[in-house]
C-alpha cells in the first residue's frame, strides 16, 4: 500500500496513512481517462446551435433575373447560399453531443485519475479540513503552507465556511466525494482532501 503524508490546516505534518492500492495504486489507464473526460465535456455540452439553411432565411421569394439574355449566371433566389444574406449550406441544428459510458469504465478512469495524482505527489490528505467561518484568507493560507494553490479539495461532508471560502478563489473548487469526476482532478494541480474522505472513497471505490 502506498503511504502519503497527512497534514494539519497549517502545512504541519502530523502523521501517514496507508492508501488502498486497489484505488490509489492501479495502473494507469490513459484511454480510459481520455474517454471519461470528452464524456464529460460532451455531456456539458447545451447543443442549442442553430443556423439557417435556404428554406428558412426570410425573403428571396422572387426569381432576381430571367433565366436567358442577362449575361448573368443563373438564379433562383437572393437567399440561396452564395448569396450575401444567404442561408448557410450545410447549417448546425440542434443536436445532443452525449453519450454513454459503462459504469466500470467510469470507476477505472476515476482511480486512474487519483493513482496518477499520488504518483505525481499530488495528493495532500489533511487531518481535518474545516473553518470557523468563511474566511477566504484562513483557506488560502492553508493551501499556501501545503504549496497547493491550485487545488480541488475534496470534502466528505459539505462545510459551508470551506464552500464559501473557496469560491472566491478563481484557481480552487471544492467537491464532495460523490461529486469527484476525471476532469477535475486532471485540470487542478493538486487534490487536497480529507482524511475521512479517503475512507469513504475506499469504501465505494475498493
Amino acid at each position: 500500500m502506498a503511504k502519503v503524508s497527512v497534514y494539519n490546516m497549517d502545512g504541519n505534518q502530523v502523521g501517514d496513512i496507508e492508501l488502498n492500492d486497489a484505488v490509489f495504486g492501479v495502473e494507469v489507464n490513459e484511454n480510459l481517462v481520455h474517454q471519461a473526460v470528452v464524456n464529460q465535456l460532451a455531456n456539458n455540452r447545451q447543443g442549442t446551435q442553430s443556423a439557417k439553411t435556404r428554406s428558412e432565411v426570410s425573403g428571396g421569394g422572387r426569381k432576381p433575373w430571367r433565366q436567358k439574355g442577362t449575361g448573368h449566371a443563373r438564379q433562383g433566389s437572393t437567399r440561396a447560399p452564395q448569396w450575401v444574406g444567404g442561408g448557410m449550406v450545410f447549417a448546425v441544428k440542434p443536436r445532443d453531443y452525449s453519450f454513454k459510458m459503462n459504469k466500470k469504465e467510469k470507476r477505472a478512469a476515476l482511480k486512474s485519475a487519483l493513482s496518477a495524482k499520488v504518483a505525481e505527489g499530488k495528493f495532500k490528505v489533511i487531518d481535518s479540513l474545516t473553518l470557523d467561518e468563511a474566511k477566504t484568507k484562513k483557506l488560502a493560507a492553508s493551501l499556501k503552507a501545503l504549496e497547493a494553490e491550485k487545488a480541488l479539495v475534496v470534502l466528505n461532508e459539505n462545510d459551508v465556511n470551506v464552500v464559501r471560502s473557496a469560491k472566491n478563489i478563481p484557481t480552487v473548487k471544492t467537491a464532495l466525494t460523490n461529486t469527484i469526476n476525471v476532469f477535475d482532478i486532471l485540470k487542478y494541480d493538486t487534490v487536497v482532501i480529507d482524511k475521512a474522505a479517503v475512507a469513504t472513497i475506499e469504501e465505494v471505490y475498493a
